[in-house]
């Protein structure tokens, strides 16, 4: 079961319906935790939302509760908020991608998907990773083409994974493929 963590965002029911392909989906808003579902979800998703993850004190807390426990992704904010979570600081870029698609090349440090293959991915953030960032199992996966913005992470270990695009957005090609295979890791 996946419960998924809404951040009071438009296109947290698009997640839900993307993961609801894979698993059953409970959602609750950030403001409205149901701990008996949060505590028997065998995975945690962190959706999308308005503002910075500083805003959202209540999910770095379950973040910190589960981490290494059940498996953990995040979704733009989401990436965010888990990346927040680990001492990472998140500032605002100077080009804002709200509605913008951007090709992403996959690294050599991602172990779930192949080196060097692109994808074309729905981008909906004015925040981003600063980097460098160095945090023990953590590691980006996926840069833009362009900026080289980081737009995912894997934590293997942990299994905590993030993607800062929006894999449920029409403008995300194989966003399926994407939830798919971090949901089999």
């Amino acid at each position: 079961m996946i419960y998924l963590i809404d951040h009071k965002d438009s296109f947290t029911h698009n997640v839900v319906h993307q993961f609801s392909l894979f698993d059953k989906v409970f959602c609750d808003d950030i403001s409205d935790i149901n701990k008996s579902k949060l505590n028997a979800a065998s995975i945690i998703v962190f959706s999308p939302g308005p503002g910075s993850p500083k805003d959202y004190p209540l999910s770095s807390k379950i973040y910190k509760q589960f981490k290494g426990k059940k498996k953990i992704i995040g979704i733009c904010l989401g990436f965010q908020q888990i990346l927040f979570s680990e001492g990472a600081k998140i500032i605002e870029q100077k080009k804002i991608y709200h509605g913008f698609q951007s090709e992403v090349i996959v690294n050599n440090s991602s172990k779930l998907f192949n080196k060097g293959k692109k994808f074309k991915v729905g981008r909906y953030h004015s925040l981003k990773l600063k980097e460098p960032f160095n945090v023990k199992n953590f590691k980006i996966t996926m840069r833009c083409a362009i900026s080289k913005v980081a737009m995912s992470f894997e934590n293997n270990i942990d299994k905590v994974y993030g993607f800062q695009f929006h894999p449920e957005s029409f403008l995300t090609i194989d966003g399926k493929l994407l939830i798919k295979k971090v949901i089999s890791a």
